[in-house]
């Protein structure tokens, strides 16, 4: 670069990625902002320009100049090439200007130190970073060394993990063309060992979260409460649920069920119901808590706090560097915390890659026309809060809503109450309760007209295992069937 290029970086003033000193005088402190360059955003260092009047005055540069210099970037960790450009001054003979650049922090890269010491930018000031942000970067730097979920699990044997759950998960991978199906019928061992959930032979952290079938550990609680009003002063329902991913996803989609508000349409021969916050939203919402969480903080867990107005779904941790509150909801890449189990549960159809989550979170409100959530910072957590429809408009959407008449004009329909037992079954254990073999049979003259009068519900179940609608038969059913 010439002289005119840097004349016009240096008229921009100093800011986030520019830093002004006036001579090597200031190399120490210049080689901290160099430090922070690399740590964050990238930027100029120059020399010979006097800060707060911009004025360009350069220096004598000497060998003992450059050594010095050569010496203060052999100070930076990880080494660093850098091109120091020195440049002559026009109409001011033998002074040059001292000029280097700095390419910011990549994700995944080690994160650099100078004489020992990490910094970072805030804003246009150097800081030291913070214990937290450097050790975070070290493990993305070196995951299989630093990383959480793949120590060995203390006292943890490949009999501690759930093998029917293992075995389910699995099967959810195979039918959705994630993995190998000859993953059905081989040793537990072995599919643990490919999906990277064993650590020298023995489960590690990564598959107790999982897996584990005997936890005692407070980061693996579950926090959940209905809330009077909208702040926590009194609370109507109050639960903490211990146990594995599955465990707690489970219980969490069973306490958004017991506390939100369910409406429902009939829709051609079929109802759909909808709970007032879409399931499908904060289903993702509660796995991407679970999978991206900071298992390393141990005596914290995640929190679902439901209010009159609002939903709040509290995780562990931070956003990563390249990820925001705002640009969260744009096109993003994918930065998982736990690698491992997020790799995992996209294997196996429950998360999806390439940072899509929240666009879909997004979208499956927009779907039910409620306001976009929102995804915020707060005291070590990353909270992401939904917001719940007004009383009025729901009683206006459930005022909407078409009713089924119940009704047993039907044999076949009085048939199927008749003999299927309450809860949620699916279509091919409905059919082994009438006895019956076709399936077209079954749906054309026993469940869709049961569904229209109002005999038969659809609704997603609590489980993860079981993404399909199934099916019970509502209460109406079920207090003409006590009757008989």
């Amino acid at each position: 670069m010439k002289f005119e290029d840097y004349k016009r970086i240096i008229a921009c003033d100093e800011h986030r990625t520019l830093e002004l000193k006036k001579t090597t005088g200031e190399l120490t402190d210049g080689m901290h902002t160099a430090c922070a360059f690399l740590n964050t955003d990238g930027g100029w260092l120059i020399f010979g320009v006097t800060p707060t009047s911009l004025k360009i005055v350069g220096q004598q540069v000497t060998d003992n100049t450059q050594r010095e210099i050569a010496n203060a970037l052999s100070k930076l960790e990880p080494t660093v090439n850098i091109f120091v450009d020195y440049v002559e001054i026009p109409e001011s003979e033998g002074n040059k200007l001292i000029c280097m650049h700095f390419d910011g922090y990549t994700f995944g890269n080690r994160p650099y130190t100078y004489d020992g010491r990490p910094y970072y930018k805030v804003e246009s000031t150097t800081k030291i970073m913070p214990r937290e942000m450097f050790e975070e970067r070290l493990r993305m730097s070196r995951p299989a060394f630093y990383s959480w979920e793949q120590q060995v699990a203390s006292g943890i044997s490949i009999g501690d993990l759930d093998e029917q759950r293992i075995r389910g998960t699995i099967r959810l991978g195979v039918e959705g063309g994630r993995i190998n199906s000859s993953a059905m019928t081989e040793p537990i061992e072995m599919v643990l060992d490919k999906l990277q959930l064993l650590s020298d032979g023995k489960p590690n952290n990564g598959a107790l979260a999982l897996f584990g079938t005997h936890i005692n550990d407070a980061r693996f609680n579950l926090r959940m409460a209905r809330f009077r009003g909208t702040d926590k002063n009194e609370f109507v329902d109050n639960q903490k649920v211990k146990g594995n991913f599955f465990e707690l996803l489970d219980a969490g989609i069973a306490f958004f069920f017991k506390w939100l508000a369910l409406s429902g349409k009939i829709v051609g021969l079929y109802r759909e119901e909808h709970l007032e916050i879409p399931y499908e939203a904060l289903r993702e919402a509660l796995i991407n808590a679970l999978c991206h969480r900071n298992y390393e903080q141990y005596n914290i867990c995640i929190g679902i706090a439901i209010y009159d107005d609002r939903i709040e779904i509290e995780s562990p941790g931070k956003f990563p560097p390249q990820i925001t509150p705002e640009n969260i909801k744009l096109e993003h890449g994918s930065f998982p915390h736990n690698p491992i189990m997020a790799d995992f549960l996209f294997k196996t159809t429950f998360l999806e890659s390439w940072g899509s989550g929240a666009r879909r979170i997004i979208d499956a409100c927009k779907a039910q026309n409620l306001p976009e959530p929102t995804w915020e910072e707060r005291t070590g957590y990353v909270v992401l809060t939904f917001t719940r429809p007004s009383k009025e408009n729901l009683e206006k959407l459930a005022s909407t809503q078409v009713q089924p008449k119940f009704d047993l004009s039907s044999i076949q329909v009085r048939l199927l109450v008749e003999n299927c037992p309450k809860g949620y079954l699916s279509v091919l254990e409905m059919m082994n309760y009438l006895g019956i073999k076709s399936r077209k049979n079954f749906r054309e003259n026993y469940l869709n007209p049961a569904i229209v009068s109002g005999a038969v519900e659809a609704k997603y179940p609590d489980s993860p295992f079981h993404p399909q609608q199934r099916y019970r038969l509502t209460e109406s059913a079920l207090l003409w069937k006590q009757k008989q």
